[in-house]
């Protein structure tokens, strides 16, 4: 194999592979990037066999065959060299490989390609989502996956596709994100459910967010993978089994306290009384009257915080904890603009939703504390 391409198109490709590929792995060739020179395509593949990336650039190919290199080392390398000219590569026989930029000569020690897993193919697509809208519903719900690895079918986001709509649910049993957003998949009739994790919704952040607004990007699935093709890049992910909890029976159906807050006024006097919270709780207590929303938080360690936040309530007073944390994760994703704060009592579970943000009917579930 030998090939020369421009540093900066190889440098835009293995960007995108890096948050594939696994820094602390006990297999060593997962450390490594399968490189495939053919025709006049440079095709870059990383995978950590949960997740794959496959991507492409051009080049000039003298020799066509395929070797792998050090994933990281070839990315620093290249970031380091200073201008933006072409680098030559060539594939040794001992699997190294000798890369040449003007005067600079480097070497490093690769691997057999033979020793790379198999990918699986991409199939037919299923439907074509667009990248903006699939970028939304990510960042409305991701934050609220469970990190605990024995809940494992919270260890993604359920993505619901029906012909006339996307949904995205992701949930860590304290608190749940919705996103539905209408719109009108061609040629797509059946609906499909389908358990997305969380590392594949961040990689797939990162995709979108390259690509533009008006990128369409490709959705498939086998019986074990989920594809998702933006342009010429390609992420593969196994798929999550599992049994996702029935989530619609956990959204509020009565909740009849209802208090409206600008966003950006809740987010600052939470942000200031839960300084002085319970550190590892994060406990702020919300009390609703005729004279608004009080906030208030205690702890031994900090000492005492207590805002009034002045607003029309009509309702009966009512005092309930929550996690501040949690209710920040939600206003950091929230559109600006009013938020509704909806309780039914001490024991029940709040809900907010951005009242002018209508187009992805955002809601946000949150358990209480005692406090």
């Amino acid at each position: 194999m030998e090939f020369s391409v421009k540093r900066s198109d190889l440098l835009d490709e293995l960007e995108m592979t890096q948050g594939v590929v696994e820094r602390k792995t006990t297999i060593p060739i997962l450390s490594n990037l399968l490189v495939e020179a053919k025709g006049s395509r440079l095709t870059i593949t990383a995978t950590d066999l949960e997740l794959s990336i496959r991507t492409s650039c051009d080049a000039k190919v003298k020799k066509e065959g395929a070797g792998t290199i050090p994933a990281k080392k070839l990315f620093e390398l290249l970031r380091l060299l200073p201008e933006d000219g072409e680098i030559k590569f060539k594939l040794q026989e001992n699997h190294w490989v000798h890369i040449t930029s003007d005067r600079r000569n480097y070497k490093l020690v690769g691997m057999s390609k033979d020793n790379f897993p198999a990918l699986p193919a991409f199939p037919h697509a299923m439907v074509k989502i667009p990248a903006s809208l699939l970028a939304t519903a990510i960042a409305k719900t991701t934050f609220a996956i469970s990190l605990e690895e024995s809940r494992y079918t919270l260890n993604g986001a359920l993505m619901v596709l029906k012909p006339g709509s996307l949904a995205m649910v992701a949930t860590d049993g304290h608190r749940l994100a919705m996103v539905e957003t209408d719109h009108k998949f061609e040629g797509f009739t059946a609906e499909t459910r389908v358990l997305v994790p969380k590392k594949a919704m961040t990689e797939i952040q990162r995709l979108v967010g390259k690509a533009g607004d008006d990128v369409q990007v490709e959705f498939a699935q086998d019986e074990s993978h989920l594809f998702f093709q933006v342009g010429r890049r390609l992420l593969t992910s196994r798929k999550l089994t599992g049994q996702f909890p029935n989530y619609e029976a956990v959204l509020p159906r009565d909740a009849n306290k209802t208090l409206s807050l600008e966003r950006v006024e809740l987010q600052d006097a939470l942000r200031r009384v839960s300084q002085l919270a319970d550190q590892r709780s994060h406990a702020v207590k919300f009390m609703l009257s005729n004279e608004g929303l009080e906030l208030s938080s205690s702890s031994p360690e900090y000492g005492e915080a207590k805002e009034v936040i002045e607003k029309e309530y009509k309702g009966d007073t009512i005092s309930i904890g929550f996690n501040a944390q949690y209710l920040l994760d939600f206003l950091a994703a929230a559109t600006d603009g009013p938020i509704s704060f909806e309780l039914k009592d001490e024991q029940s579970a709040g809900q907010l939703r951005p009242t002018g943000d209508e187009a992805t009917r955002y809601r946000y579930v949150v358990m209480p504390m005692r406090i």
